[in-house]
């Protein structure tokens, strides 16, 4: 049976973007190479609801006990959680944003994690209550930097808030960081030569990726 993907958005620029651009040369390998069937998800443009008080405390109530109100309150994380659970691979496009993730992503994770639908929480377990409920999917990272060297161990690896945070995240999602794969673009506001080879091996690794994943 092919294999279902996601590609959640999460640029705030509609044209111009070099995530969106690596995502469409994501979804043309992919497809080229037997992937099934493809869901996009836009936060960028459709930014979700920022996590309240009252979601807060319909999260928290057991799902026998929701009022409608709070089943209405949920209805966005529910829909959102629903993509997830259906995909194999996800692809989150997700551009540095002032060294860390687009706040409009940052709502999505919000809204998808979950206590009882994708993580449980359990205090015998001790010091790590947290357990990931859903598992089994490839997660792959299409980023974009204005600046350069945030890898491990680059000059810049310091300031990297966006690749760890997606790391701790993934298990929300029923992937492994251990095994997630990120396509960065760097060097965007030098616009040089480096930048040009930057863009040249994202998209090929990217293509790679896509086909690899689609198998």
């Amino acid at each position: 049976m092919p294999k279902s993907l996601l590609i959640v958005h999460s640029s705030a620029r509609q044209n111009r973007s070099h995530t969106r651009e690596l995502a469409k040369l994501f979804e043309d390998s992919w497809t080229a190479s037997g992937g099934g069937e493809i869901t996009h998800r836009d936060v960028g443009l459709t930014p979700p609801k920022i996590i309240d008080e009252d979601w807060i405390a319909a999260a928290f109530t057991e799902p026998s006990e929701l009022t409608d109100g709070q089943k209405q309150t949920l209805a966005e994380s529910d829909a959102l959680i629903e993509e997830i659970k259906a995909a194999d691979v996800i692809a989150l496009c997700a551009p540095m944003y002032n060294y860390s993730m687009p706040a409009a992503l940052k709502a999505w994770f919000d809204l998808i994690a979950r206590v009882g639908v994708t993580f449980s929480f359990d205090l015998a377990r001790g010091d790590v209550p947290i357990e990931p409920i859903l598992a089994g999917k490839e997660l792959v990272v299409l980023s974009s930097r204005g600046e350069f060297d945030f890898a491990p161990g680059g000059s810049r690896a310091h300031m990297n808030g966006l690749d760890p945070a997606l790391a701790a995240s993934a298990h929300y999602l029923g992937a492994n960081s251990n095994e997630m794969q990120t396509i960065a673009i760097e060097y965007e506001e030098f616009r040089d030569a480096r930048w040009e080879s930057s863009v040249a091996n994202a998209q090929a690794q990217t293509r790679d990726v896509a086909s690899q994943l689609a198998g």
